[in-house]
């Protein structure tokens, strides 16, 4: 019925679609084997620039920040507190807070830039851009993004604590770029995390806002979106089911860190993406933030994506 709503007609289109969804379902599985081989190579023959930047170090971060986390892990600590830190937009959940320096910023985009134009393997961040890098292929996930997230938990605990904002324990994080002749924007669409982190990294650009509709699982008849300006070293945290996009860039160059922040403990329950109960297929890292039941006295083992 829904393919028919679509389009399909007749048993050669239905056939066509098949094709296209078996096909799908077969790059799907080979993106965590790849992405393995990929790492493997640029960890052995890659020379970074800026090698400093691949460990977090507090240099890096905002005072700002600072002071925010010392907040969150005082005695005490409550939400109207911790909002008096932050900018908030509407009545969405979106705050915005500084997170980096300048010079880190600048050195991280000439660091990515300089990977950018080597010949080292790249995957794309997500199916919906086509430009950027995936910072598990740098090896930046335990020194620098684990880390980060940690250091984030107390306010997400604060700001989101039913899509377990105090328990975000996985994560996968990548860089995209915006140009004129690259990626132009982004199409409306909701992240596969609970909390999403957005940093802007530089460099010069006009337009290329960011615009938030409805929570993707309660929308309303008649959405109202607001548009957000991005502004260098600092970051938005929204919910990773909130709808929202980029507005097409005008000039220049944009580049964007952005951390999706998982729950074992909420998706374990319910896949955010199909809205089911999770069929899981193992996976290297952190998978898609998934964890399979724990046996007596076994470690938790993260595992991939959702077969559904």
């Amino acid at each position: 019925q829904a393919l028919r709503e679509r389009g399909c007609r007749s048993e050669e289109q239905f056939r066509e679609v098949l094709r296209e969804i078996e096909a799908e379902v077969q790059r799907r599985k080979e993106l965590i084997h790849k992405s393995e081989e990929r790492r493997a190579i640029i960890s052995k023959c890659y020379k970074p620039k800026h090698p400093e930047v691949y460990t977090l170090q507090d240099s890096f971060l905002a005072p700002e920040f600072l002071e925010i986390v010392r907040f969150c892990t005082s005695p005490g600590a409550d939400l109207q507190g911790l909002l008096s830190y932050l900018e908030s937009f509407s009545d969405k959940r979106i705050y915005r807070l500084p997170v980096f320096t300048e010079e880190f910023c600048q050195a991280f985009v000439d660091e990515l830039e300089n990977f950018e134009q080597s010949d080292m393997p790249k995957g794309r961040p997500n199916t919906m851009n086509n430009y950027g890098v995936l910072l598990n292929e740098l090896g930046m996930d335990e020194p620098f993004l684990t880390p980060l997230r940690e250091r984030l938990r107390p306010l997400t605990a604060l700001l989101y604590p039913e899509l377990g904002g105090a328990c975000l324990d996985s994560h996968k994080a990548f860089v995209v770029k915006y140009s004129l002749h690259q990626d132009l924007d982004l199409s409306s669409h909701y992240d596969n995390a609970e909390v999403t982190l957005n940093v802007s990294l530089g460099k010069e650009f006009t337009e290329g806002n960011l615009y938030f509709g409805d929570f993707s699982q309660d929308p309303s008849p008649v959405p109202k979106y607001i548009e957000v300006e991005h502004v260098g070293g600092q970051g938005l945290l929204h919910r990773g089911g909130q709808i929202h996009g980029a507005l097409p860039i005008a000039s220049g160059e944009r580049w964007n860190l952005i951390v999706w922040m998982r729950s074992s403990a909420i998706r374990n329950q319910l896949c955010p993406m199909c809205r089911r109960k999770p069929q899981l297929v193992e996976a290297e890292g952190f998978g898609d933030g998934f964890t399979e039941p724990l046996q007596e006295e076994e470690e938790p083992q993260t595992v991939d994506v959702c077969a559904l």
